[in-house]
């Protein structure tokens, strides 16, 4: 399967795993609405690497300069009549749902724009999955969805029934829609729960990104629960690398499945969900420590209570994603975060 359609390919993790694909030979197409939730100067110098132009990126289709076949759809989720015309003209074999509104505190103040983006535009998708003869559909969830649940390591066979912000149960809520298309129109689903992805080309609104930007500016940080948070940093490289991985390989119906003991991770019908993380959690102000070293300063921390809506822990189990497909992550939260560094000041130091 080569024809493949990534959504958030202005995004964070969507450009990178356009990136790889276009580099592995897979025909891309990617789908975005260039919102402005997000500095949108990041965005545009994504697409640029991927050959888009911003003053010729134009509402609908365009065509990449740098690499010949890949396209970009500038269209929005919610309309359902662009969308479809997007599956008739690239038909894509394999679909990889990543975009999405994002962000836990925001959700506490915008809770449409997550009703709109994450049930609506992921209902177009699946409906556009389905009367379009997808093989794969790859999407993304989130670690928010375990919520009140304190069971660490966080396993994907795990109940999720506790979700503390609309955000995460709009993730939960699509791994149910998903399901329901599985079963009864067999249409292959994969649901990959993320934990806290980071690295260069990373959302403005992440802590490493806000971490880098005050210290850079000699003004203090924010840190949330003073510190006392726990995290699963993971590498946006080991990300793509189980993406790929899931792209080429479908999901099945579990034979092992047993109605009576229902594994929330797999069904009789062709869905999986798994974890993808860096499967080694990383305190806070470690983290915080490691950004300071390499840019030399240390930080005026401003220690706040924990954020409504947030969870002081998240810690990945991805044994299944071990087992299934041979992933294992690889890049220490020290390379990553230098990795991250360096282009942050390459970047902001030619767009200033």
């Amino acid at each position: 399967m080569k024809r493949v359609l990534i959504t958030g390919t202005a995004g964070f993790i969507g450009f990178h795993l356009a990136k790889r694909m276009l580099a592995e030979g897979f025909t891309v197409a990617g789908l975005d609405i260039i919102n402005d939730y997000y500095d949108t100067h990041v965005k545009y110098g994504r697409l640029n690497i991927l050959g888009f132009e911003q003053a010729e990126i134009k509402a609908g289709r365009n065509e990449s300069r740098q690499f010949p076949g890949h396209l970009l759809y500038v269209t929005d989720l919610c309309d359902k009549k662009a969308l479809e015309t997007v599956f008739e003209e690239f038909k894509p074999e394999v679909v990889v749902n990543l975009a999405a509104q994002a962000g836990v505190r925001y959700s506490l103040s915008n809770p449409q724009a997550y009703i709109d983006s994450n049930i609506q535009g992921f209902i177009n998708i699946l409906e556009c999955c389905r009367h379009h003869g997808v093989k794969n559909l790859l999407y993304a969830s989130s670690s928010s969805v375990y919520g009140l649940d304190k069971s660490n390591p966080f396993s994907a066979s795990q109940h999720t029934d506790h979700p503390m912000s609309l955000y995460a149960a709009s993730k939960k809520s699509n791994e149910m829609m998903a399901h329901v298309y599985s079963h009864l129109f067999g249409l292959p689903t994969t649901g990959l729960r993320f934990f806290t992805v980071y690295g260069p080309w990373g959302r403005p609104d992440m802590a490493l990104f806000l971490f880098t930007k005050a210290m850079l500016e000699n003004k203090p940080i924010d840190v949330f629960n003073f510190g006392n948070m726990l995290r699963d940093f993971t590498y946006v490289d080991d990300i793509v690398e189980g993406l790929v991985r899931i792209a080429r390989k479908p999901a099945t119906a579990a034979a092992d499945f047993d109605p009576m003991l229902p594994d929330p991770a797999k069904s009789s019908a062709p869905y999986r969900i798994y974890n993808i993380g860096n499967n080694n959690p990383v305190k806070l102000m470690d983290f915080i420590q490691a950004i300071e070293e390499k840019l030399g300063v240390i930080a005026e921390k401003n220690l706040l209570p924990l954020q409504a809506g947030d969870v002081p822990e998240t810690y990945a189990d991805v044994s299944e994603l071990e087992r299934d497909f041979g992933y294992r992550p690889n890049t220490s939260v020290k390379h990553g975060i230098d990795q991250f560094i360096d282009w942050y000041r390459d970047f902001y130091g030619k767009n200033k």
